[in-house]
Formats: C-alpha cells, sequence, structure tokens
C-alpha cells in the first residue's frame, strides 16, 4: 500500500512564519569596539549606523504627522491643546541633529562617532553647546 502524504499535513505545520516586518536583527558591534583593520567589522557597524538612521528618520516622520493631524483636528484651539506633541516632536528632532546633522548624505558611523567625541571634548571645556565659549576669567 503505497501512502502518499501532502505537504499541507507534514511541512506546512512545522514551519515558523515570521512576518518581514517584525525581523529582528541583531545588534553589530559599534564602531568604536571594531579594531582598526576589521573591514567587516567596520561594514557592519556602518549597516547598523544606516538602519538606525532610517529608523529614526520614521519616528520623526510619525510625530510630525501626528503633530498635522492634532493641529487639523484640534483648529483653533491647536495652540493649546497641542503643545504636548509639538513639544515631543521638537525634542526628538533636537536629538535627532545632535547625532546626525551636519554629517551630509555620506555620513558613516566613524564620522557620527567623531562628531560625539568633539561635542564631548566641547562641553568639558565650554559647557553646553549653544552657551558660548568659557573665558579665561571664568
Amino acid at each position: 500500500m503505497l501512502l502518499i502524504t501532502s505537504p499541507e499535513t507534514i511541512v506546512e505545520p512545522n514551519q515558523q512564519h515570521y512576518p518581514w516586518y517584525h525581523e529582528e536583527l541583531r545588534r553589530v558591534p559599534t564602531i568604536d569596539q571594531c579594531y582598526t583593520d576589521d573591514v567587516a567589522c567596520h561594514f557592519e557597524a556602518n549597516q547598523q549606523f544606516r538602519r538606525d538612521k532610517m529608523v529614526e528618520n520614521e519616528i520623526l516622520s510619525i510625530l510630525r504627522q501626528r503633530f498635522e493631524d492634532c493641529v487639523l483636528y484640534e483648529s483653533p484651539d491647536h495652540f493649546t491643546k497641542c503643545k504636548p506633541v509639538l513639544d515631543t516632536y521638537e525634542h526628538a528632532v533636537d536629538n535627532w541633529f545632535t547625532k546626525y546633522g551636519d554629517l551630509g548624505g555620506y555620513g558613516n558611523a566613524k564620522s557620527a562617532y567623531m562628531k560625539q567625541k568633539h561635542r564631548m571634548i566641547w562641553e568639558r571645556r565650554h559647557g553646553p553647546v549653544g552657551t558660548g565659549m568659557k573665558t579665561t576669567e571664568e
């Protein structure tokens, strides 16, 4: 007697279905954890940097859209009712610019790391960025 089984009875019950939009990529070492001659580590760090930037761009886009929807829905009282949403959006924009601003379209993980390092040195010497330079009398 020949027993014929179909893929629906054997294969499909044992498959694990992961939707593409829930894909969890592992975190790779950052650029400061890579050796200077490790090209593969540098490549992975740059790809992780690009993914993080795309995620943060989408977060900003969602926050901006929420604010615009709030303004359309709450007009003419949107100045008071949408203030928390606007504050959240502006805080996120400030944080985005602190990390990615002035890097240009070809910014990579190393340039962002150097920007962070220079900012930290500046703040140690002169205080928070935007407050002006300390003079020798201070």
